[in-house]
């Protein structure tokens, strides 16, 4: 996995079970917020404002697959990798690693469709091709 986009993430006390170990769907949560990064390192506006700019309804996962190969505690500061997302017609793929110390401790693989608000249902959304403008920002 080639990295696009890399932050640095200190575990908090509350992503960890009572033995300070953190809890895996935490893990989740960090590699869904490295996808907002991502998106935003590569010249999109942040999430709130990429909705309403955009006209879009966002980028729901509809697929994950993670394996945890060693832990991480509280007060570890974890590097997050993220790949540049693979696109389909309106679902893209992207990769994260989180290591610690050079280790890798999280490998998680997140499937998303970009979504627009459904015109012939009101409340509903549909899935829509990623726009050329947003593949373009990862070629």
């Amino acid at each position: 996995m080639t990295p696009f986009f890399t932050r640095i993430v200190r575990i908090e006390w509350g992503q960890c079970d009572p033995a300070g170990i953190v809890y895996a769907p935490r893990f989740l949560d960090i590699c869904g917020e490295n996808t907002i990064r991502l998106f935003e390192a590569a010249g999109l506006p942040k999430k709130r404002d990429m909705l309403r700019e955009m006209e879009v309804a966002g980028y729901p996962m509809v697929d994950v697959a993670a394996r945890f190969l060693s832990t991480c505690s509280y007060g570890d500061e974890v590097t997050v990798d993220t790949a540049a997302p693979v696109f389909g017609n309106s679902s893209f793929t992207i990769q994260h690693r989180i290591s610690l110390d050079g280790r890798i401790c999280v490998e998680c693989t997140e499937t998303r469709v970009w979504t627009v608000p459904a015109a012939d249902r009101p409340g509903g959304l549909k899935a829509e091709r990623v726009p050329d403008a947003v593949r373009n920002l990862f070629a």
